[in-house]
Formats: C-alpha cells, sequence, structure tokens
C-alpha cells in the first residue's frame, strides 16, 4: 500500500525528535538537582534528590546494579554518559543521530549537520572530561544543541507531514518528562515548603522551575511568592507555558487531526481523550484526587498513546 509506506515513511523522523528531547529534559533534570545540592545546609550530599533522578527516568535497579554509591558525580556520570545506560544522553544523541541518519532523506541539510555535530562532539566525551568541566556548562550545551535543532528544524524544513511528526515526537516526550519531574521533584520538596518559611525553600522551589525554563514565567504570571500549588498549575494546565501539559496536548492533538488516517482512530481518540482531560480540568479537582495518584494515570495515559501512535503509522499495516 503506497500510502500507507509513504505515512510510515513520513512518520519515521518521530524518534529523532523524541531522543533529542529526551537528551535535554535528562540534563534539565540533572541541572535542577546539581543546583539543588550546592545549596546552603545540603553540603552536596542529598542522597534523596540524587535518587529522585534515577526514579524520575526508572533507572534505580539498573543503577544499584552498578554497585556505584549514590554522589553527586556517580550519578551525573551514569544519566550523562554511561555506554551502558540505554537512556544516557550519550545513548541518546547517538540514537538521534542514527535515526536521523536512517531518514536522511527527508531531512534537510541543516537538520542532519546540527544532529550529525551533536553526535561528533558528545561522542568522546568521558568521565575523565566532564569532571574537568564545569558542569553548568556541559548541561547548557545538550540544551543549546537541542535548541538548535528545533529552530533548525523549523526554519528549512518543508512544514509536510515529516515535519509535522518531528514535532509530534518532541510533544510526547516533554509531557511525558514535565509530569516525571513535577510528581518525583513536588513531593521531595512538599515536605519543607510548607508556607515557603525559609530562603532555602524559595530556592528550591525556584531551581525546580528553572529546570523547565519556567521561573519567569511563573513570576510574570502570578506576581506572587512561589507556592507549590501554583507551581503545579503553571506546569498542568496554564495552556500558554510552553512545556505545560496542557501545551503539550494542545499540540498533540492538534497535529495528529492534521495527519489522521483511516489506521489512526484510537490514536486520535485517546489524544482527544486526554485534551479535554487538561482543557477542562481544575487544580482544585486534581489535588482532590491526589496530585500523585494523578500524574500516575497521567504517564500511563500518555505512555499509552506513544504506543498507539506507533502502532498506528511506524507499524507495517496490511493493505
Amino acid at each position: 500500500d503506497k500510502l500507507v509506506t509513504g505515512v510510515q515513511t513520513c512518520a519515521l523522523p518521530i524518534w529523532m525528535a523524541r531522543y533529542t528531547e529526551r537528551a535535554e529534559n535528562t540534563v534539565r533534570m540533572l541541572d535542577v538537582c546539581y543546583r539543588m545540592s550546592l545549596l546552603p545546609g545540603t553540603n552536596g550530599g542529598d542522597t534523596e534528590g540524587w535518587s529522585a533522578i534515577l526514579d524520575i527516568s526508572e533507572l534505580s535497579e539498573a543503577y544499584a546494579r552498578t554497585g556505584r554509591p549514590l554522589t553527586a558525580r556517580d550519578v551525573i556520570e551514569f544519566v550523562a554518559l554511561d555506554r551502558d545506560n540505554p537512556s544516557s544522553v550519550w545513548n541518546c544523541l547517538r540514537a538521534a543521530r542514527e535515526n536521523a541518519h536512517a531518514v536522511r532523506g527527508t531531512l534537510t541539510a541543516e537538520m542532519w549537520e546540527t544532529t550529525n555535530a551533536t553526535w561528533l562532539e558528545i561522542r568522546d566525551m568521558t568521565p575523565q572530561k566532564l569532571q574537568g568541566m564545569d558542569l553548568g556548562e556541559f548541561f547548557e550545551w545538550v540544551k543549546f544543541r537541542s535548541h538548535l535543532l528545533r529552530g533548525v528544524t523549523f526554519g528549512t524544513m518543508l512544514h509536510d507531514e515529516a515535519f509535522k511528526f518531528v514535532r509530534l515526537g518532541t510533544f510526547l516526550e516533554r509531557a511525558d518528562n514535565t509530569a516525571r519531574l513535577l510528581d518525583v521533584k513536588y513531593h521531595s520538596l512538599l515536605p519543607k515548603a510548607e508556607g515557603l518559611t525559609s530562603s532555602t525553600d524559595f530556592y528550591q522551589w525556584g531551581a525546580l522551575l528553572r529546570s523547565v525554563s519556567a521561573f519567569e514565567t511563573y513570576r510574570h504570571v502570578y506576581r506572587d511568592v512561589i507556592t507549590p500549588y501554583k507551581v503545579a498549575e503553571l506546569l498542568i494546565l496554564n495552556a500558554d507555558m510552553p512545556r505545560s501539559l496542557h501545551a503539550c496536548l494542545d499540540e498533540i492533538n492538534g497535529i495528529l487531526g492534521e495527519v489522521a488516517s483511516v489506521h489512526s482512530a484510537e490514536a486520535a481518540r485517546q489524544a482527544g481523550e486526554l485534551h479535554a482531560t487538561l482543557h477542562y480540568g481544575r487544580m482544585d479537582d486534581i489535588f482532590e484526587a491526589g496530585l500523585h495518584p494523578w500524574l500516575e494515570r497521567f504517564l500511563v495515559r500518555i505512555n499509552r498513546l506513544g504506543d498507539s501512535i506507533g502502532q498506528n503509522f511506524l507499524v507495517p499495516v496490511a493493505a
């Protein structure tokens, strides 16, 4: 079926986008934990924070098998550079390059060169080299390369179906990672942050917001002290916040409507249902039901949606 084959080819760049976005979100999580470990009173020994990073990425068991201690240096090296960790930043950028190579014909020269150059720069990065540089500089480099690819994609790629699938991959991954970060870090901070009685509390919540580029946005929207309720509201329901769950589902739902085929009805249904939950949702109802259970359900649903998109657009369908 030529039509189905064509759709599959257009849909393949989704994984290049997902892996690049995953690398960016991973360093955002490492960055916020690293910043918190430098706050007064932590002495860099916030094992709970580094354990949370592993929980967010579902890497706790894999890390335990390495036998490494739960220290900042060891966790950062494992999550950023470990070749045996399929979710490491190093492996994500390698996979992004491999997927870009597989669909080279659908990408512009600038997109390929950006993805390939990113891989070539990180390919020879070692734990020893990472220790010799400023960690913040490394985190910013990964984020910059992701920003650069998004900008090059938007500015050079024909806005056809392949472009839409690149965007789809970005927002699927972003929604998943925002929910994971909020779920784990929100509850690790909450017991210490009731009433925001100390400057440390303010900096911890500020670091969480900065990890999703939302600190200035929060101050603009609320013009108030940082409170847990409003942080959750901004990152879940505010459709104007680019990394909020609502904003991500706005994009996903719209894109699926534009690339709809006879095989995509289930993915469209799931996206529409999840989008409606956020579009018409209220924070009071979410908190009444329990933020953690609500986010857990969201993660199950966003991953089920990703699976459906894979089945509908990437798996060969009989003519």
